[in-house]
């Protein structure tokens, strides 16, 4: 092994960690995170990989709906702040890839960079909006084969996996979406993301079209229209990574409404304590004795 791979693998360790396990049968369970708090609790829970979702950016740091309004560098940024925070591998929503061929080259160097481990491409039109809205409309076909040849070429790892989604069976229908994933794979796609099968009998087309040639990617999003919940039904069916996407806010964000609706009411958070961490809980959740510890090492004179 010559020293530019070896530079490779420890550089983009990550990449080559979740293209190993999607080798594997095994189904792949990823939360979808939005900061480096969300990062941590989901490395810290045992995941082995970690989903940077477009809706719960725009969700959580913009307080929009998912409907395109984050740009590149903010997600750039983000990527970056969370490849500081964890070393699981990051599957990253680039939506669009924020504009044409040229846009997609010029994110997928800056996400790879920051820390990327797999890139989600999806071939709606600008402005996108959340796959399971209605209204989405896609380019066509052969423009976004070109933009994951573009994205392709643009990688400087092939560790770092290319995921390809079509939104094109809520827009044009079934036979359309397996035709486009027929091309995105033959383009060089590295996994399939079909969104929003409007039954298992779909799901189970798509699964015994693709599910030997690539992993498939599937949303379980909470009040979406899927047909399926379960993992262990998303797995007979032949797919390989089930996403929660926004999991964590659909839970904490009606409890965050709570405890505003208790604080406002009652002026204390006495009566909620049992169920609240302190800031000591917090300060050891996120790692302040460890870098209290290197500090005292590093201080001068030591």
């Amino acid at each position: 092994m010559d020293n530019k791979t070896k530079q490779e693998n420890s550089t983009n360790k990550h990449a080559f960690t979740l293209r190993e396990r999607l080798a594997t049968p095994e189904l792949l369970p990823v939360p979808g995170i939005y900061d480096g708090l969300s990062a941590l609790l989901v490395e810290q829970a045992g995941f082995e990989a970690a989903f940077l979702s477009g809706a719960c950016l725009a969700f959580a740091r913009f307080g929009r709906p998912d409907m395109g309004l984050v740009s590149a560098s903010e997600l750039r940024d983000t990527v970056a702040i969370i490849r500081d925070r964890i070393a699981i591998p990051l599957i990253v929503d680039i939506d669009t890839g924020f504009g044409n061929a040229l846009n997609v080259q010029r994110t997928v160097r800056e996400l790879e960079r920051a820390g990327a481990s797999a890139m989600q491409l999806e071939d709606q039109c600008a402005p996108k909006r959340c796959g399971h809205m209605a209204g989405k409309t896609v380019i066509s076909r052969d423009e976004m084969v070109g933009k994951i040849k573009a994205a392709l070429d643009a990688r400087t790892s092939e560790a770092t996996l290319l995921i390809a989604r079509t939104d094109a069976l809520g827009v044009n229908g079934f036979d359309e979406a397996l035709d486009r994933a027929e091309h995105y794979l033959e383009a060089g796609a590295d996994a399939l993301f079909i969104e929003a099968p409007a039954s298992v009998g779909e799901m189970r087309t798509i699964g015994e079209r693709f599910c030997k040639r690539c992993p498939l990617v599937h949303n379980l999003v909470e009040g979406s229209n899927t047909p399926i919940e379960s993992p262990q039904e998303l797995a007979a069916l032949g797919y390989r990574v089930a996403l929660y996407p926004a999991a964590m806010l659909h839970r904490t964000t009606p409890v965050a409404r709570q405890l505003l609706t208790h604080l406002r009411a009652s002026g204390t958070t006495l009566a909620l304590r049992d169920t609240m961490y302190s800031l000591d809980d917090m300060n050891h959740l996120l790692g302040a004795p460890e870098l209290l510890a290197a500090g005292k090492y590093y201080d001068a004179g030591e």
